[in-house]
């Protein structure tokens, strides 16, 4: 079971494991139950403060794997349990607490909000709780290392696909988490961008003794992962 401790603004779950037990998509049964899987009808422990890659190919279900551990979907058979619990279990308010401050997550299609500027983005996240994770300061030091700075005051309509993942990678860091959750986060930016982009993911990532769950269509070598597992 979750052990909460509560402090003014703050819900910390002090584990965060995640386990998936025979989890199966519904829409993609046949497909999926055809071909050998490391994630799909096994047995699966996610250890808090890993780096677990996940080798998806198109077809396969990465998007809908980031879904089921963000809780975004249901379709499935199987379970998904955070620290012993189905997610299910959890009510909406502990659901919404734990996105703001255990979970992270980045979507493949970013999700950015085209009528905002690209600083409004990062802050709506930055703000989300009463007591900011990061300082401006530290905003604009995170768009500076992934050369965004120029198109903070941009609107999101305006920016390139690069610069709106690179925009989506410093919004998933400016809130507190015990996993970040990717879903190809690199696919548009080049070697140079996708590397400066990695190594503040895992300094990030290390600081906090966070784990990341990364999905991908090859094989990588910009982080030392822990484990490595095939969709």
């Amino acid at each position: 079971m979750a052990r909460l401790r509560k402090k003014p603004g703050f819900l910390y779950i002090t584990v965060m494991q995640i386990q998936l037990e025979n989890l199966v998509p519904v829409p993609l049964r046949d497909k999926v139950l055809q071909r050998s899987s490391d994630i799909w009808n096994r047995e699966v422990t996610f250890t808090p403060g890993h780096f677990v890659k996940i080798k998806a190919p198109s077809g396969t279900g990465k998007t809908t794997l980031i879904h089921y551990l963000y809780h975004i979907r249901y379709d499935y058979t199987g379970q998904v349990l955070v620290d012993g619990r189905l997610w299910q279990s959890y009510n909406k308010e502990v659901i919404a607490t734990m996105r703001q401050q255990q979970v992270s997550v980045i979507f493949q299609d970013l999700r950015i909000f085209e009528q905002l500027t690209a600083e409004e983005n990062i802050e709506l996240k930055r703000v989300m709780i009463s007591q900011p994770y990061c300082t401006t300061e530290k905003v604009k030091e995170m768009a500076a290392r992934l050369n965004v700075t120029h198109v903070l005051s941009q609107s999101g309509k305006t920016l390139s696909y690069g610069e709106r993942q690179r925009i989506a990678i410093i919004r998933a860091l400016v809130q507190p988490f015990k996993w970040l959750i990717m879903d190809e986060p690199f696919s548009h930016l080049d070697n140079e961008n996708a590397q400066r982009a990695a190594d503040l993911i895992g300094e990030e990532c290390r600081a906090r003794g966070a784990g990341f769950i990364l999905t991908d269509l090859d094989n990588d070598t910009r982080f030392a992962y822990d484990t490595h597992y095939n969709l």
